[in-house]
């Protein structure tokens, strides 16, 4: 899942990113209001984690424009601003979730994760298919109850079609949410993280429809 982290603190950023990194994310970062913005609209991100004070552009005008341009992406928002009043003006500024500074580390992970899980349509931590089960809390993927080892790569890439089973995956969008803006990316980068996922789980695993993408069986045979 691609999260971007806006947060103008640059140490503030880096735990985040660092955090959401380790949780399994493929995590961005800026600290700039009008760059987030630009982001936001160009971009397809899974989740954004925006804090409502940064230079050039504020959260809540970010949060807004984003809306009114037809954005639909997860947003939890950061805040250092403690009254009710300016929560209640982010979740009506278009906000998914709030939380306020300071904040545990595991708190804003469980949130982002949740926030991911709800925009994709599911309400549990736990989504199986076939032999396969996921666990995004533990990051952990099984098959016929046995644990399978995968990189952090071949994960983000089995979570993103768990999370969108029941239909077809256009390589250019796990191009994109497996990537992120890396120049390097290419489609025989996808088609060798498929390769190495189906010698471990079986080829039938992960199906493709040629010319349009691959999905989620969760049967090896």
């Amino acid at each position: 899942m691609r999260v971007l982290v806006v947060e103008d603190d640059p140490l503030i950023r880096t735990d985040l990113s660092d955090a959401l990194t380790a949780a399994g994310f493929l995590a961005e970062s800026c600290g700039d209001g009008a760059e987030a913005l630009f982001l936001g609209d160009t971009e397809g991100y899974d989740l954004i984690v925006l804090d409502l004070g940064l230079p050039s552009l504020d959260g809540l005008s970010i949060l807004r424009q984003w809306r009114d341009n037809g954005r639909g992406m997860p947003v939890l928002l950061l805040t250092a601003r403690g009254t009710w009043s300016e929560r209640v003006a982010g979740i009506e500024a278009g906000a998914d979730d709030y939380l306020p500074k300071p904040f545990h580390m595991e708190e804003l992970v469980a949130r982002a994760r949740a926030l991911v899980r709800r925009a994709a349509g599911h309400g549990s931590a736990i989504q199986t298919l076939g032999d396969l089960r996921l666990d995004t809390n533990q990051m952990r993927v099984t098959q016929r109850g046995r644990p399978v080892s995968l990189t952090a790569l071949e994960y983000r890439l089995v979570a993103y079609l768990f999370h969108h089973q029941g239909r077809t995956v256009p390589v250019t969008e796990l191009l994109e949410h497996l990537y992120g803006d890396d120049e390097s990316r290419d489609v025989n980068a996808i088609e060798a993280v498929i390769t190495r996922l189906r010698r471990k789980m079986g080829a039938g695993v992960i199906g493709n429809r040629r010319g349009f993408g691959y999905y989620l069986s969760g049967s090896a045979g």
